[in-house]
């Protein structure tokens, strides 16, 4: 119970430094900066694989989010995943433009930005078989839908769907064993 009333706590700080935020409030950009940069460069890292690139986006999406502070609404989600998702976005349109070229390898999960255990699941990535973490990889970290992914590795859209649907449930089994103090906040 203490973990999800830490939880609401933390949602509720990050919507009223937003709103600071949206007051013209540069102290409270700083303390959102610092509650969630080490965990959106994670993301950044593994998407676009370089640390200067992963740089770049975290400064584009934080003054993103100073300029639209105000269209900010908690009760449509979390400042978290506010933040993560424009994250993914920049990062694989990023990826997807002309002068990037595709990796495709696994290097991307394997790098460790932020060491604090609850900012990243890649404990339980690695109990992943190596065909539910490939299309998870492509799926996620590259935007592909099933469709590319089957062609890309070369198997069947409903095999890839599997594997998908299988590797999300052994990631969730994976993060729900962990200690009440080492869970993710839930977004």
């Amino acid at each position: 119970m203490a973990t999800i009333d830490a939880a609401s706590d933390d949602a509720e700080l990050d919507a009223g430094l937003v709103a600071a935020m949206a007051s013209g409030d540069r102290g409270a950009l700083a303390s959102l900066y610092d509650r969630h940069s080490g965990v959106l460069l994670g993301l950044a890292m593994r998407i676009v694989r370089d640390r200067r690139e992963a740089e770049d986006l975290l400064h584009d999406v934080f003054l993103e989010a100073w300029r639209s502070a105000k269209d900010f609404d908690p009760k449509r989600g979390r400042v978290r995943t506010w933040l993560a998702i424009r994250m993914r976005s920049r990062a694989l349109d990023h990826q997807k433009s002309a002068r990037v070229s595709r990796n495709a390898g696994d290097a991307g999960l394997d790098m460790m930005v932020d060491d604090r255990e609850h900012a990243s699941p890649d404990h339980a990535l690695a109990d992943l078989g190596p065909e539910q973490r490939r299309v998870l990889e492509l799926a996620y970290f590259e935007g592909l839908s099933c469709t590319e992914i089957a062609a890309r590795v070369s198997i069947p859209v409903g095999t890839v769907k599997s594997r998908i649907a299988a590797g999300l449930d052994r990631l969730r089994n994976g993060l729900s064993r962990r200690s009440p103090s080492e869970q993710p906040e839930k977004s």
